[in-house]
């Protein structure tokens, strides 16, 4: 993990402000928890904090280091949205080794990586199933494991335990 500091971060979609001079340090190793109603900034600022969007004023530092000129692949941060954008045609096992196969890990990392994440979130049995046969809260804890296997710097979620049952979501705020 890492440390975030967000230092008088400004952001305005034409002349309508959406966030006002918002300073932040989140310490290396912390869970920390951005609330507000649905509206306030919430997204756009971890848009902003992984590169998907850029701020209007401010700077984001990740372990002391400005990155706000370093495009998303090169921050080291896992984002899983909302809307869990996972590939349609790849079962859950090719889904969350994708990354990794990209930056050629090794095969026997990527499947340690893979059985790690998958015990956590307990989608062992889904494995080798593909995204259209799975349920809401089955398909987000995939796109968790996507996030999970890579091991980055700093993970953000959004809406991460939105669709999980009650059960499940009280297990992953504890891991």
């Amino acid at each position: 993990m890492a440390e975030l500091e967000l230092r008088n971060i400004s952001k305005s979609f034409g002349d309508q402000p959406v966030l006002r001079d918002l300073s932040l340090q989140v310490p290396d190793g912390s869970f920390t928890i951005l609330l507000g109603p649905s509206g306030c900034g919430k997204s756009t600022l971890l848009r902003i904090i992984a590169g998907l969007d850029s701020q209007t004023a401010g700077q984001v530092r990740i372990d002391g280091t400005v990155v706000d000129h370093l495009p998303p692949a090169e921050r080291d941060i896992a984002m899983v949205f909302q809307q869990y954008a996972l590939y349609p045609h790849l079962s859950v096992r090719e889904n969350l080794a994708f990354a990794l196969t990209i930056r050629r890990t090794p095969r026997r990392v990527i499947d340690e990586r893979i059985a790690e994440a998958a015990q956590l979130l307990d989608i062992e049995p889904l494995l080798d199933r593909k995204p259209k046969d799975l349920s809401g809260g089955q398909r987000q804890r995939v796109a968790m494991g996507r996030a999970i296997v890579r091991k980055p710097k700093l993970f953000l979620f959004d809406e991460p335990l939105s669709n999980l049952d009650a059960q499940l979501r009280t297990s992953m705020r504890i891991e």
